[in-house]
């Protein structure tokens, strides 16, 4: 006995509580044996619950002319071949099996729930004696000598009542826990949403208004009507995002050295998926084409950075910060992505914020370039992209607010993680 059960339990084996049998697969040139009217099921059709449907069906012929065998309703399934080995499934209606699949058809004082549960159990065993290769498997006579612990037949129904409660429960949990990152990310959104037009933090009729601000960046500017856009609140000014930037370009091709890792360029990849900007993936330049590279392309803390070539990654805004650098001394862009430096007197977290929104990144997606297989973000879209901008203190609440929101939503974010 591998331990101790309690009193009214029996240890057995699994071939003594069923009947059990393998399948087959009729041949596969016989066109005839294929497409009739009897189910056959391959390991990859196993769902570790109850099967509704197989795509897969055979003839009565090929039956006949087969190892593959028709299980009754209620069969107990699993796989023992490859990587499928230990998955489960429950027939509701007759059907057959290749020769991956082993079904106990007959049950004697067990129910098919309690075996079912017993065999999502044991799955690490099952594996483990399959061991490696390229080809992992377990047989027949495997499964059917595997100890098992026999309660009396009600108990085996509560077992499996207690059992399907806590499912239940954990699905619950599990669902849940994907509706609250849903919704983490729709907050994030809506945040964002409300930060650019005005209505995250109350205005303060003391502030510098935007339009004076803009006229001290350039002397020129000439305001635009408010009155065209959205309502804005009344200090806010709309202007070009290249209205307030002392750098807005594409990066340049570099010529790449494999052996030198001095200076790393900054790519596509580089803006992460998941947030935030890594080198590690980074190439690295040519030492003798440093003289090439402009001081302005060298990237500064504040610089915001657009993915600007390929689908599915064109659009990715991320704020660059030094402190990446590590020991580098430097890291330039490629012309795969754009450069957005504000000038001094512009917050540079609001701008990102603004770019971030879901409301501009949809105006980004709108006015790619390019085929499906390459969409291309033109400077020029970025360039006349209009910007809804506060007075320079309300673009530091601003900041200090989503920065304080986002800090609660990562902390929610994180506990769903544990």
């Amino acid at each position: 006995m591998p331990y101790v059960v309690p009193e009214g339990w029996v240890w057995t084996t699994l071939g003594n509580i069923g009947v059990w049998q393998s399948g087959g697969t009729p041949s596969r040139s016989n066109k005839s044996y294929y497409g009739g009217n009897i189910p056959w099921l391959k390991t990859g059709d196993l769902n570790d619950g109850v099967i509704t449907s197989i795509p897969e069906s055979i003839t009565e012929e090929a039956v006949a002319n087969s190892s593959a065998k028709i299980n009754p309703e209620g069969s107990v399934l699993i796989a023992m071949y490859g990587a499928t080995i230990g998955k489960l499934g429950i027939l509701t209606f007759p059907a057959t099996t290749n020769q991956a699949c082993c079904a106990c058809i007959e049950y004697f004082a067990i129910t098919q729930y309690y075996l079912f549960y017993f065999l999502l159990s044991q799955r690490d065993m099952f594996i483990s004696k399959g061991g490696g290769g390229a080809q992992p498997n377990i047989s027949k006579e495997i499964i059917v000598n595997t100890a098992i612990p026999l309660p009396p037949f009600a108990e085996q129904e509560r077992i499996v009542t207690e059992i399907e409660s806590w499912f239940a429960l954990i699905n619950e949990i599990e669902n849940s826990q994907t509706n609250l990152q849903t919704l983490i990310k729709q907050t994030r959104s809506k945040i964002l949403d409300l930060a650019i037009h005005g209505k995250l933090v109350p205005q303060d009729p003391n502030d510098e208004p935007a339009s004076e601000l803009l006229k001290r960046i350039n002397s020129s500017f000439t305001t635009c009507d408010n009155a065209q856009y959205e309502k804005i609140p009344e200090n806010w000014c709309v202007c070009k995002l290249v209205d307030i930037c002392s750098f807005l370009s594409r990066g340049k091709s570099p010529k790449y050295s494999e052996y030198d890792k001095t200076y790393p360029v900054f790519a596509q990849k580089c803006n992460l998926k998941d947030g935030g900007i890594s080198l590690e993936q980074a190439r690295f330049l040519d030492p003798s084409t440093i003289n090439k590279w402009n001081e302005v392309y060298k990237l500064q803390t504040g610089d915001i950075l657009v993915n600007s070539t390929g689908t599915g990654t064109v659009g990715r805004t991320r704020l660059f910060n030094a402190n990446c650098l590590g020991n580098y001394p430097f890291v330039v862009p490629d012309s795969h992505v754009s450069v957005v430096r504000v000038v001094k007197s512009i917050c540079p977290q609001y701008v990102y914020a603004y770019i971030s929104s879901d409301s501009i990144q949809q105006h980004i997606e709108e006015n790619l370039a390019g085929s499906t297989n390459q969409k291309e973000l033109y400077i020029g879209v970025l360039e006349n992209m209009h910007i809804f901008l506060p007075p320079l203190a309300e673009q530091y609440r601003i900041v200090t607010k989503i920065e304080k929101l986002f800090s609660s939503l990562d902390n929610i974010q994180q506990a769903l993680e544990v």
